[in-house]
């Protein structure tokens, strides 16, 4: 029987300028305003996207070109999980809210697990997305290991 888990023998590089998905549960929406507008300038640079309410209010307030998604609950996460998939998407900035029960918490979770999958790295809170953006691998290329999909797929066959 084949393993069950892909193995991270691939390497994907990811560009100097990042694709970034930014989403907030409602609980979470002015602190990620507060956080963008400190990070603005840096974030500017970089091919933004967001889900639903999170990227109309980015753009309002700041100005700040974010490519507008579905609400997550209408299938916005989905959608970052499917970019995840396809190796569009380099950094998730996912500010959830640990005290609001969510209607689509399956899928926050499945957006998780195919970040977890992909490598993809994850900040979920303004700490952690400060630690991201001020990593010296923020503004240069990094090859970093992903699954094999194609190996892994070929031996399950």
């Amino acid at each position: 029987m084949p393993d069950i888990r892909p193995p991270r023998q691939a390497v994907r590089t990811l560009q100097a300028r990042k694709r970034i998905a930014l989403i907030a549960h409602d609980g979470k929406k002015t602190e990620m305003l507060e956080w963008v507008t400190r990070w603005h300038k840096t974030l500017s640079q970089h091919s933004l996207i967001g889900t639903g309410t999170t990227s109309g209010r980015l753009k309002q307030a700041l100005g700040l070109e974010v490519e507008p998604l579905m609400s997550g609950p209408l299938g916005g996460d989905q959608q970052i999980g499917a970019r995840i998939a396809e190796q569009q998407l380099d950094i998730l900035i996912f500010f959830w809210d640990p005290f609001a029960p969510q209607p689509h918490d399956p899928d926050v979770k499945a957006l998780l697990r195919l970040a977890a999958l992909w490598n993809v790295p994850v900040a979920c809170n303004a700490a952690s997305a400060d630690f991201l953006l001020s990593s010296p691998y923020f503004s240069e290329c990094y090859d970093m290991a992903i699954p094999d999909a194609e190996a892994w797929a070929q031996a399950r066959t």
